[in-house]
């Protein structure tokens, strides 16, 4: 059996998963990582993540031989600053993406370089987290760190690659977040790098992510336990990753991520408006970019309701009671009896871009019930999402649902008749980001032939679960849409302070 050697170098944690060829997986680990959290500041010591890496890739050769181990590939945070000399040893530590501490020299960089112009080159808005103005921050604040710097990398994944191929490059996805890049073009942009101060001898090659970076060193496969001159391919940040995991290749397939907050993202062939609350980045496939619509009110909804029907002895202990949750969503019925709720309960950016607004519900009675309760707040998630993707240009086709939201099955029942789509949930879901990175190796290889390849077997009837619209219940939700849209409109001046 023949492996490909994945690995995830998150924000809490570096994840191993050795994929054979079938895509199944023989060995997973994880190794928490520790964040340095001071003063709003967030910030990693990379080699912490070359320990775990090191950890990881031990047990993998413990439970296979190396020699059967083809490639190795990763996925990663993006938008870090990670600053190294002309050894590859860290000057300092990661300022991770998190950090938001460049906001002067963002507004400086804008007024340097026009903030229109900003936009139209990289595809986003320039802000304070984003890696070139932090290195800006880090030139200006910590001189002695800046004048030690000879390698800048954008993401966790690259620090990795460069300690086992001695190689430092980036993949388009991940350099996307820079702050720098050219986002059509592909290449670091020299006239923003001027107008930032800092020299583009500092930045990273840039590579597609199904690229070879190098080979496994001699004294890296001493480290690991691996085979010196096993392949490592450049790889894909974690957003890129994520999105090749739901299932999405091409215009018109969506993806919902239904976590403590949320996203909706879809693929597209040129970069979207940013003035929608899009962000943009280059995708794995060429030609593609990936447009990301996050949200703030989501699987925390959930939680909060779940929560408030939790009995009191959970709630004292600070837990959250999903099944009795579940129960009651069980016992509900689609409408929740003309109850509606805001779903904004800690402001929101998208699809209304307003801190100070707050959640609400519309429409009690005396027979008002807990179940009606409990899923009209579901709804409201919603038909949120519906009116964030009427903003977006291309109309959905195809729509998936991952992050832990997609594990309640009323939900996405309610998703699939709100939106008036098919909705895939996908098996095997905590899988899937380690087989979509595993996938850039076996393009590589020549094992698939394109990346949708791979998002179409996601799609297979074997490995998702499908929810499909009822045509009464659409209606019934049409009309509670219709009214759900005036909420917002009617409640906003009610939280202004």
């Amino acid at each position: 059996m023949q492996y490909i050697a994945t690995f995830d170098a998150g924000t809490t944690a570096v994840k191993g998963v050795l994929v054979d060829l079938e895509g199944r997986a023989a060995v997973s680990q994880s190794v928490d990582i520790p964040t340095l959290a001071e003063d709003g500041r967030q910030e990693q010591d990379p080699q912490t993540w070359w320990d775990a890496l090191r950890t990881i890739f031990r047990a993998f050769t413990a439970a296979v031989s190396p020699a059967d181990i083809l490639a190795v590939v990763m996925s990663g945070q993006m938008q870090d600053l990670i600053l190294l000399d002309g050894g590859l040893r860290p000057v300092g530590t990661a300022i991770l993406y998190s950090d938001g501490r460049a906001v002067e020299e963002a507004q400086a960089l804008e007024t340097a370089y026009g903030a229109e112009r900003f936009l139209q080159v990289t595809g986003n808005r320039c802000d304070g987290s984003l890696p070139l103005p932090k290195l800006m921050w880090v030139k200006k604040h910590r001189p002695e760190l800046y004048a030690r710097t000879a390698h800048v990398l954008i993401s966790s994944k690259d620090y990795l690659i460069a300690r086992l191929t001695g190689v430092c490059c980036g993949d388009v996805t991940a350099c996307s977040t820079a702050g720098a890049m050219d986002i059509r073009q592909k290449r670091w942009d020299g006239e923003l790098l001027s107008a930032a101060g800092v020299s583009p001898e500092l930045f990273p090659a840039l590579y597609a992510s199904h690229q070879q970076a190098g080979s496994v060193l001699p004294e890296a496969a001493e480290a690991c336990g691996c085979l010196p001159g096993t392949p490592v391919y450049a790889g894909i940040g974690d957003a890129g990753a994520t999105t090749l995991a739901s299932g999405i290749a091409r215009p018109g397939q969506y993806n919902i991520n239904l976590g403590t907050s949320g996203w909706v993202a879809t693929v597209s062939d040129a970069p979207l408006a940013a003035d929608a609350g899009v962000f943009n980045l280059a995708a794995a496939p060429e030609g593609c970019y990936i447009n990301v619509v996050p949200f703030l009110n989501a699987g925390n909804v959930h939680r909060w309701i779940s929560g408030v029907f939790s009995g009191p002895e959970r709630q004292a202990a600070g837990g959250v009671d999903y099944e009795n949750a579940a129960a009651l969503l069980a016992a509900s019925e689609p409408g929740s009896h003309g109850v509606l709720f805001l779903p904004y309960l800690v402001g929101e950016r998208f699809p209304v871009l307003d801190p100070d607004i707050r959640g609400g519900y519309v429409g009690l009675t005396p027979q008002t019930t807990a179940a009606d309760l409990a899923r009209a707040c579901l709804e409201g998630v919603a038909f949120s999402i519906r009116q964030g993707l009427e903003q977006l240009a291309t109309r959905p086709e195809e729509i998936s649902v991952i992050g832990g939201g997609g594990r309640e099955a009323v939900w996405c029942r309610i998703l699939a008749n709100v939106l008036g789509r098919e909705i895939a949930v996908f098996r095997n879901a905590e899988l899937l980001p380690s087989l979509a990175v595993s996938s850039v190796a076996l393009l590589a290889m020549g094992e698939i032939s394109s990346y949708t390849q791979f998002t179409d077997a996601l799609r297979s009837g074997e490995n998702s679960v499908l929810y499909k619209p009822d045509p009464e219940t659409r209606r019934l939700y049409d009309r509670a849409y219709r009214r759900y849209c005036r909420l917002y409109p009617a409640l906003k001046n009610t939280f202004e302070t």
